[in-house]
């Protein structure tokens, strides 16, 4: 059975619905998911593009990944808070990525795979039974 999780920006300016649950929760410590998100690494939930409702205006930033794939980092304009995470690679799969820390629940989550932990904070412990890759 489907559930409806809800979630969006800092200020409220940027909302979203999401089907629930979804394809996979993961961190990734990569350095730029590290500046983007202010933090040790960024935790994303998996969905499929077509599991995702949007309202209100996001901006993009596209950045450039040490791999040199394009990531498109959608981020609210007004308060700043990232919101979603899409790649062409994963648009090609219909696949769309969340920041779990915008969820208006998130407690439940448990990441099952850890991406680029060969740049991890060196402080940073994975929790054990998680898949943990060196890039991703």
């Amino acid at each position: 059975m489907t559930e409806i999780r809800q979630g969006g920006c800092l200020c409220g300016a940027v909302r979203y619905e999401a089907d629930w649950p979804p394809m996979m929760v993961a961190t990734c410590s990569c350095k730029n998911c590290q500046k983007q998100a202010g933090s040790a690494l960024s935790i994303l939930a998996v969905l499929p593009q077509s599991g995702l409702r949007v309202t209100g205006e996001l901006t993009t930033y596209n950045d450039i990944a040490k791999s040199g794939n394009t990531v498109y980092r959608k981020f609210c304009g007004s308060c700043g808070s990232p919101v979603i995470t899409e790649t062409p690679e994963a648009q090609a799969q219909g696949m769309i990525f969340i920041k779990a820390g915008s969820l208006d629940q998130a407690e439940d989550l448990k990441p099952t795979v850890h991406f680029w932990t060969s740049t991890a904070q060196h402080w940073v412990v994975f929790p054990e039974g998680g898949k943990q890759l060196d890039t991703q």
